[in-house]
């Protein structure tokens, strides 16, 4: 089994200003899946286009549409599994927050302990088994990251999913959730040009807007969202 994950981001990471931070994504167990997603998430976009006033080329991010526009896109997307991770800012540590390198550091634990917790609870159910995993590909909506952030990206989440990690201050060893998998794969992508990304804003959107207005948010359990939402710190 290979496994695809799309994710974005919603809000800034900056503590003086802003009290949250969200990722949401799809995860996708087969290329077919993913494939039949993507298909449905175009057909939405197409119809809002034509309701609208919208090019046919024009980008549908998820701060240029309507609320009810948004609730169209969301509801296409209704039969995946979807992820979520909500951060309370201000239980940030400054530490944390005090430089760039060590902000990235932190949004790269934030982004593979949303997706981790959904691959957990997706094995607990017995919808996939931790020894049947090939590869799991991630596509992030491109931002400005230097070479080094990527790569450290990667190899932050192949310690997650595939070898585990060592935590030397506790003499700790966390196994890895698929220790036979083959590889992990990381692409930055444009959403202009990568449709499953720019699904995956509708979901951080969502998601950011339900936490700034105290809405309940939408549990795993319910067949219709299919979404797992994590909170941190």
């Amino acid at each position: 089994m290979n496994i695809f994950v799309y994710s974005d981001e919603s809000g800034v990471f900056d503590k003086g200003h802003n009290k949250t931070f969200v990722y949401g994504g799809l995860v996708f167990l087969s290329k077919d899946d993913k494939d039949v997603a993507c298909r449905k998430y175009i057909h939405a976009e197409n119809a809002v286009r034509q309701s609208g006033t919208f090019s046919r080329k024009e980008e549908l991010k998820a701060a240029a549409i309507s609320p009810g526009d948004k609730r169209k896109l969301f509801r296409s997307l209704n039969d995946y599994y979807k992820f979520g991770v909500v951060v309370d800012q201000k239980r940030v540590r400054d530490s944390i927050m005090a430089n760039k390198k060590s902000k990235q550091r932190y949004l790269d634990y934030v982004f593979k302990i949303g997706v981790k917790r959904l691959l957990q609870r997706l094995i607990l159910e017995g919808v996939i088994h931790p020894r049947g995993i090939e590869n799991i590909y991630f596509f992030v909506d491109e931002h400005t990251t230097a070479t080094n952030g990527v790569y450290e990206l990667r190899e932050s989440l192949e310690e997650e999913f595939k070898y585990g990690i060592h935590n030397i201050n506790f003499s700790t060893f966390y196994p890895p959730l698929f220790p036979q998998m083959g590889s992990v794969h990381l692409k930055y992508c444009n959403s202009a040009t990568t449709t499953l990304v720019r699904a995956a804003d509708i979901i951080a959107n969502r998601i950011y807007h339900d936490v700034l207005e105290e809405a309940p948010l939408k549990p795993f359990d319910n067949e219709t969202h299919r979404m797992l939402i994590t909170k941190l710190p």
